[in-house]
């Protein structure tokens, strides 16, 4: 399960967000978006930015998050939009994806699981990609030294090498690298990868 550090620390983050309006896209749902369509899945949606944008692209988005801040208030954006989001609560760290989707996104969710737990977690999302379909992952990688936000039993932080080799054999549609300032002098070093998957 997603330790209670970080669910409380995003919880507190998503009150706030929603109590100042912010819902804008982040620079790595802003990557992702365009190739986002058919059916979609936000595993680890958050407040749902990127799926109510994807639902006013087209898409028919099935989003996950084990915030109940967050789904509460997706569920209400949808509603408001009558946008074709269905938003479930869900324990992601054990979450088994049995349908299949067009397109598939994790933003910033896999390295608050341990290695073993986000490695397993990002077969799944692209184990649940149709042929021909893409996945967009967004982690943390090796590097970053701003640690406030992970339960010191529970995080990974992989290779930019790992994240490109669980890709193998995939068409590369996008591969970004962002690094950030944070509080204490740190940096968070993320990764984003767009891909889709062989058609046969």
């Amino acid at each position: 399960m997603q330790s209670n550090r970080s669910l409380e620390f995003f919880d507190r983050q998503f009150r706030r967000q929603v109590e100042a309006r912010d819902f804008e896209l982040n620079p790595f749902e802003q990557l992702v978006l365009p190739h986002l369509s058919g059916t979609m899945l936000d595993f680890g949606c958050g407040l749902g930015n990127l799926a109510i944008a994807a639902a006013r692209s087209g898409c028919t988005v099935s989003a996950l998050d084990a915030s109940p801040t967050a789904i509460g208030h997706l569920r209400d954006a949808a509603r408001r939009e009558a946008l074709p989001v269905s938003a479930q609560l869900a324990d992601l760290s054990t979450y088994r994806i049995a349908a299949r989707f067009d397109s598939a996104a994790s933003i910033g969710l896999l390295m608050f699981f341990d290695c073993s737990t986000a490695r397993r977690q990002l077969d799944e999302i692209k184990g649940c990609v149709r042929p021909g379909g893409v996945a967009a992952v967004n982690v943390l990688i090796e590097g970053t030294d701003y640690m406030d936000m992970f339960d010191p039993a529970g995080y990974c932080l992989f290779s930019p090498a790992e994240i490109l080799a669980s890709f193998e054999g995939w068409q590369l549609l996008a591969d970004a690298r962002h690094v950030f300032p944070a509080p204490g002098d740190t940096t968070k070093s993320f990764m984003t990868i767009v891909a889709r998957k062989p058609a046969t």
